[in-house]
């Protein structure tokens, strides 16, 4: 699905509490949950031995790591929203609040829904706050809080995250 697409800045701030156009599926490969632990040298066995994880763990299989589903959030903004005009650059400002209700399995798809919280306008920048859920499907999911198991879309969502990002105008 493409972006939705915002005219300028000045238009953020008019769509403050606007949920935005789902985002197109991903699939969570074990080769990128692979490649997530080389990056990162988390190297636990729940994320990278499907066998040992499929025996040992309450997820049924590998999970990929909470921080790379995080990491795939400037991914999904750039399909989530396109500012037309007037627009330098944006940068990651941080994160307010993040949890990982549910464990995104290796080979689920997942998939983030944006909501535009705020947008604060100043003469160099606008910051906005954004809040992202992102769902998982493919498998039976297990709920990290009560370890129950889901249907083939997790009831809840797997990254739940208020992200910042900074707005410099050209």
């Amino acid at each position: 699905m493409p972006p939705f697409e915002i005219e300028n800045l000045k238009s953020l701030k008019q769509l403050e509490g606007r949920e935005f156009p789902a985002t197109d599926w991903f699939v969570v490969t074990q080769d990128r949950i692979q490649k997530f632990a080389d990056a990162t040298e988390d190297r636990q066995w729940i994320h990278l031995d499907p066998e040992r994880a499929q025996r040992e763990s309450t997820f049924g299989g590998s999970i990929a790591h909470g921080f790379l589903t995080l990491s795939l959030l400037s991914y999904w903004m750039k399909q989530a929203i396109q500012i037309r005009s007037g627009l330098a650059m944006a940068v990651n400002y941080g994160l307010n609040k993040v949890r990982f209700p549910s464990a995104v399995r290796a080979g689920s798809q997942v998939r983030a829904r944006v909501t535009l919280l705020s947008a604060k306008e100043s003469p160099e920048f606008v910051d906005a706050t954004f809040l992202i859920h992102v769902e998982s499907q493919g498998f039976e999911s297990q709920d990290v809080e009560s370890q129950g198991v889901h249907s083939k879309s997790s009831s809840k969502p797997c990254c739940v995250a208020e992200w910042l990002v900074r707005y410099y105008p050209k």
